[in-house]
């Protein structure tokens, strides 16, 4: 399986992934093919598509943990290496409450 996403793509490479594959969303491309195929469409992709554009090509390996994450550009969110396991850097956002978890008991 190959999926990509990207940030922002030129007209005509985002034109010519969604001949070649289902894009269930803007800019998020599926595709069920080949290593192979994937080593192609993601050299293809590098030549055509500027730095900026910030994809991000995820496909599936045999080898653990199953999946191989690559970039063009920056990602909106970091990947970082663990071990030899890639992660996407989640930020969490803070929580503002009016009321503490004291002042919620004493109710």
């Amino acid at each position: 399986m190959l999926i990509v996403v990207a940030n922002d793509l030129p007209s005509a490479v985002r034109g010519r992934m969604k001949s070649w594959f289902v894009e269930p969303r803007a800019n998020v491309v599926v595709s069920g093919s080949k290593d192979s195929v994937a080593d192609t469409v993601f050299a293809w992709l590098y030549k055509h598509c500027p730095s900026d554009s910030g994809l991000l090509l995820v496909r599936s390996i045999n080898q653990a943990p199953g999946y191989e994450m690559r970039c063009i550009g920056p990602p909106r969110k970091p990947i970082i290496d663990v071990s030899g396991l890639q992660l996407i850097v989640e930020t969490l956002k803070p929580v503002v409450s009016t009321t503490s978890c004291v002042d919620q008991q004493q109710r």
